[in-house]
Protein backbone atom coordinates (compact mmCIF):
# COMPACT_ATOMS: atom_id res chain seq x y z
CA UNK A 1 0.00 0.00 0.00
CA UNK A 2 1.18 3.69 -0.67
CA UNK A 3 -0.50 6.87 -1.08
CA UNK A 4 0.78 9.99 -3.00
CA UNK A 5 -0.30 13.66 -2.23
CA UNK A 6 0.44 16.60 -4.84
CA UNK A 7 2.34 19.67 -3.63
CA UNK A 8 0.64 22.31 -5.42
CA UNK A 9 3.34 25.13 -4.69
CA UNK A 10 1.72 29.14 -5.64
CA UNK A 11 4.16 31.47 -5.93
CA UNK A 12 5.35 34.39 -8.54
CA UNK A 13 7.98 34.26 -11.07
CA UNK A 14 8.46 36.01 -14.10
CA UNK A 15 5.67 39.06 -12.99
CA UNK A 16 3.07 35.88 -13.33
CA UNK A 17 1.43 33.94 -10.59
CA UNK A 18 2.34 29.89 -11.60
CA UNK A 19 1.58 26.81 -9.72
CA UNK A 20 3.84 23.87 -9.86
CA UNK A 21 3.16 20.30 -8.25
CA UNK A 22 5.74 18.33 -7.28
CA UNK A 23 4.39 15.02 -5.78
CA UNK A 24 4.94 13.14 -2.77
CA UNK A 25 4.62 9.00 -2.55
CA UNK A 26 5.01 7.62 0.24
CA UNK A 27 5.08 3.57 1.66
CA UNK A 28 5.66 1.92 5.12
CA UNK A 29 9.63 2.34 4.22
CA UNK A 30 9.91 5.37 2.04
CA UNK A 31 8.67 8.45 1.05
CA UNK A 32 9.86 9.56 -2.43
CA UNK A 33 10.00 13.22 -3.97
CA UNK A 34 9.27 13.30 -7.36
CA UNK A 35 11.20 17.03 -8.65
CA UNK A 36 11.85 20.13 -6.39
CA UNK A 37 11.41 23.40 -8.01
CA UNK A 38 13.30 26.41 -8.40
CA UNK A 39 16.26 27.89 -6.30
CA UNK A 40 15.40 28.40 -2.78
CA UNK A 41 12.35 26.50 -2.83
CA UNK A 42 13.00 24.30 0.24
CA UNK A 43 10.87 26.45 2.19
CA UNK A 44 8.05 26.15 0.12
CA UNK A 45 8.28 22.69 -0.55
CA UNK A 46 8.63 22.11 3.27
CA UNK A 47 5.04 24.29 3.62
CA UNK A 48 3.38 22.35 0.83
CA UNK A 49 4.39 18.74 2.79
CA UNK A 50 3.33 19.26 6.21
CA UNK A 51 -0.14 20.21 4.72
CA UNK A 52 0.01 16.17 4.45
CA UNK A 53 2.04 15.47 7.96
CA UNK A 54 5.00 15.20 5.71
CA UNK A 55 8.29 16.34 6.65
CA UNK A 56 11.55 17.14 3.94
CA UNK A 57 13.76 15.01 6.92
CA UNK A 58 11.46 12.09 6.08
CA UNK A 59 12.08 12.21 2.70
CA UNK A 60 14.60 9.16 1.50
CA UNK A 61 14.09 9.44 -2.40
CA UNK A 62 14.18 12.45 -4.87
CA UNK A 63 13.62 11.19 -8.18
CA UNK A 64 14.04 14.48 -11.16
CA UNK A 65 11.71 13.87 -13.99
CA UNK A 66 14.41 15.98 -15.76
CA UNK A 67 17.11 18.80 -15.68
CA UNK A 68 15.05 22.17 -16.14
CA UNK A 69 15.87 24.36 -13.50
CA UNK A 70 11.76 24.53 -11.86
CA UNK A 71 12.24 20.56 -11.41
CA UNK A 72 16.13 20.72 -10.06
CA UNK A 73 16.77 23.94 -8.70
CA UNK A 74 16.34 23.34 -4.61
CA UNK A 75 17.94 19.86 -5.71
CA UNK A 76 21.73 21.00 -4.44
CA UNK A 77 20.09 22.65 -1.13
CA UNK A 78 18.11 19.75 -0.16
CA UNK A 79 20.53 16.94 -0.41
CA UNK A 80 23.04 19.79 1.69
CA UNK A 81 20.58 19.91 4.45
CA UNK A 82 19.38 15.97 4.30
CA UNK A 83 22.35 14.18 2.80
CA UNK A 84 20.46 10.67 3.56
CA UNK A 85 18.41 11.28 0.49
CA UNK A 86 18.86 9.36 -2.50
CA UNK A 87 18.82 11.36 -5.98
CA UNK A 88 17.71 9.45 -8.99
CA UNK A 89 17.80 10.40 -12.79
CA UNK A 90 17.75 8.72 -16.15
CA UNK A 91 21.45 8.11 -17.76
CA UNK A 92 21.02 10.80 -20.30
CA UNK A 93 19.58 13.45 -17.51
CA UNK A 94 22.65 13.11 -15.21
CA UNK A 95 25.97 14.64 -16.48
CA UNK A 96 23.69 17.71 -16.97
CA UNK A 97 22.77 17.52 -13.42
CA UNK A 98 25.85 16.63 -12.32
CA UNK A 99 27.50 19.53 -14.15
CA UNK A 100 30.03 16.71 -16.19
CA UNK A 101 27.83 18.52 -19.40
CA UNK A 102 25.82 21.93 -19.88
CA UNK A 103 22.27 22.55 -19.24
CA UNK A 104 20.80 21.66 -22.77
CA UNK A 105 18.17 24.78 -22.11
CA UNK A 106 21.28 27.10 -21.51
CA UNK A 107 22.70 25.91 -24.99
CA UNK A 108 19.09 26.89 -26.27
CA UNK A 109 19.16 30.36 -25.11
CA UNK A 110 22.62 31.38 -26.15
CA UNK A 111 22.18 29.25 -29.60
CA UNK A 112 19.12 31.73 -30.37
CA UNK A 113 20.69 34.75 -28.33
CA UNK A 114 21.59 36.96 -31.50
CA UNK A 115 18.97 36.68 -33.55
CA UNK A 116 16.43 37.97 -30.67
CA UNK A 117 15.15 41.50 -30.88
CA UNK A 118 17.51 43.84 -28.62
CA UNK A 119 14.28 44.17 -26.60
CA UNK A 120 14.06 40.61 -25.64
CA UNK A 121 18.01 40.37 -25.10
CA UNK A 122 17.83 41.60 -21.89
CA UNK A 123 14.93 39.19 -20.16
CA UNK A 124 16.69 36.77 -22.49
CA UNK A 125 20.64 37.41 -20.09
CA UNK A 126 18.63 37.11 -16.87
CA UNK A 127 17.49 33.55 -17.97
CA UNK A 128 20.88 32.61 -19.12
CA UNK A 129 21.98 33.79 -15.66
CA UNK A 130 19.46 31.87 -13.55
CA UNK A 131 20.38 29.09 -15.75
CA UNK A 132 24.05 29.16 -14.58
CA UNK A 133 23.15 29.72 -11.08
CA UNK A 134 21.65 26.21 -11.00
CA UNK A 135 24.14 24.36 -8.08
CA UNK A 136 25.37 21.00 -10.13
CA UNK A 137 25.20 17.96 -7.74
CA UNK A 138 25.89 14.36 -8.18
CA UNK A 139 23.27 11.82 -9.29
CA UNK A 140 23.39 8.25 -6.36
CA UNK A 141 21.30 6.19 -8.78
CA UNK A 142 20.99 6.22 -12.73
CA UNK A 143 17.93 4.60 -14.22
CA UNK A 144 17.16 3.29 -17.46
CA UNK A 145 13.90 2.89 -19.46
CA UNK A 146 11.42 0.12 -17.79
CA UNK A 147 13.45 0.05 -14.62
CA UNK A 148 11.15 -1.29 -11.91
CA UNK A 149 11.68 0.36 -8.94
CA UNK A 150 10.03 -1.61 -5.99
CA UNK A 151 8.68 0.82 -4.20
CA UNK A 152 5.51 2.63 -3.84
CA UNK A 153 3.81 -0.92 -5.67
CA UNK A 154 6.09 -0.59 -8.05
CA UNK A 155 7.44 2.17 -10.07
CA UNK A 156 8.20 1.84 -13.95
CA UNK A 157 10.65 4.13 -15.28
CA UNK A 158 9.38 5.46 -18.85
CA UNK A 159 11.25 7.34 -20.97
CA UNK A 160 9.72 10.46 -23.00
CA UNK A 161 12.12 12.44 -24.55
CA UNK A 162 11.25 15.04 -26.62
CA UNK A 163 10.83 17.95 -23.99
CA UNK A 164 14.39 17.11 -22.92
CA UNK A 165 16.34 13.94 -24.49
CA UNK A 166 16.74 12.23 -21.09
CA UNK A 167 13.26 13.53 -19.62
CA UNK A 168 11.35 10.79 -17.89
CA UNK A 169 7.77 9.86 -16.66
CA UNK A 170 6.87 7.62 -13.93
CA UNK A 171 3.88 4.42 -14.12
CA UNK A 172 2.29 3.55 -10.99
CA UNK A 173 0.40 0.38 -12.19
CA UNK A 174 -0.69 -0.26 -8.57
CA UNK A 175 -3.38 2.77 -8.99
CA UNK A 176 -2.74 3.12 -12.90
CA UNK A 177 -1.31 6.66 -12.15
CA UNK A 178 1.05 8.21 -14.35
CA UNK A 179 3.76 10.81 -12.97
CA UNK A 180 4.41 13.05 -16.26
CA UNK A 181 7.09 15.47 -15.37
CA UNK A 182 6.57 17.80 -18.36
CA UNK A 183 5.45 14.78 -21.11
CA UNK A 184 2.32 16.82 -20.55
CA UNK A 185 0.80 19.62 -19.09
CA UNK A 186 -3.10 20.59 -18.51
CA UNK A 187 -3.93 24.03 -20.23
CA UNK A 188 -7.89 24.88 -19.97
CA UNK A 189 -8.54 21.39 -18.58
CA UNK A 190 -6.83 19.74 -21.98
CA UNK A 191 -3.99 18.06 -22.67
CA UNK A 192 -1.03 19.88 -23.88
CA UNK A 193 2.79 19.56 -24.75
CA UNK A 194 4.42 21.58 -22.40
CA UNK A 195 5.91 24.86 -23.91
CA UNK A 196 5.93 23.51 -27.58
CA UNK A 197 8.09 26.37 -28.60
CA UNK A 198 10.78 25.20 -26.41
CA UNK A 199 10.60 21.68 -26.29
CA UNK A 200 14.08 20.37 -27.70
CA UNK A 201 12.33 18.04 -30.33
CA UNK A 202 8.93 18.31 -30.43
CA UNK A 203 8.43 15.36 -33.46
CA UNK A 204 9.70 12.95 -30.40
CA UNK A 205 8.08 14.75 -27.63
CA UNK A 206 4.96 13.59 -29.94
CA UNK A 207 6.51 9.84 -30.30
CA UNK A 208 6.44 9.72 -26.74
CA UNK A 209 2.78 10.74 -25.99
CA UNK A 210 2.48 8.07 -28.56
CA UNK A 211 4.24 5.97 -26.58
CA UNK A 212 2.01 6.69 -23.33
CA UNK A 213 -0.93 4.82 -25.16
CA UNK A 214 0.56 1.25 -24.53
CA UNK A 215 -0.19 1.79 -20.82
CA UNK A 216 -3.50 1.33 -18.76
CA UNK A 217 -3.65 5.08 -17.29
CA UNK A 218 -6.51 6.28 -15.30
CA UNK A 219 -4.56 9.82 -14.26
CA UNK A 220 -2.22 11.85 -15.05
CA UNK A 221 -0.28 13.77 -12.67
CA UNK A 222 1.58 16.60 -14.91
CA UNK A 223 4.06 19.05 -12.87
CA UNK A 224 2.34 22.02 -14.39
CA UNK A 225 -1.02 21.72 -14.45
CA UNK A 226 -1.98 19.16 -11.31
CA UNK A 227 -4.55 16.13 -12.16
CA UNK A 228 -6.35 15.10 -15.05
CA UNK A 229 -8.86 12.31 -14.57
CA UNK A 230 -11.11 10.99 -17.10
CA UNK A 231 -10.86 9.09 -20.69
CA UNK A 232 -7.02 9.48 -20.56
CA UNK A 233 -6.38 7.61 -23.55
CA UNK A 234 -8.81 9.49 -26.06
CA UNK A 235 -7.24 12.37 -24.40
CA UNK A 236 -4.40 11.57 -25.23
CA UNK A 237 -4.97 10.72 -28.37
CA UNK A 238 -7.09 14.48 -29.13
CA UNK A 239 -3.22 15.76 -28.18
CA UNK A 240 -1.69 13.64 -30.78
CA UNK A 241 -4.31 14.40 -33.50
CA UNK A 242 -3.52 17.79 -32.88
CA UNK A 243 -0.14 17.97 -33.64
CA UNK A 244 0.03 15.42 -36.81
CA UNK A 245 -3.27 16.46 -38.58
Amino acid sequence: MYDYHLLDIEFEYDAQTQVITPIILRDARETILVDCGYPNFARLLKEAAIRYDVTLESITKLIVTHHDMDHIGSLAALKRAYPHIVIIAHELEAPHIDGTKKSLRLEQVEATFDVLPDEAKPHAEQFMNLLQSIEPIAVDRIVTNNEQLPWCGGIEIVHTPGHMPGHMSLYLPASNTLIAGDAVVIEQGQLNIANPQFTLDLDEAIRSVQRLLDYDIEQIICYHGGLFRGDVKQALKQLIHAYTS
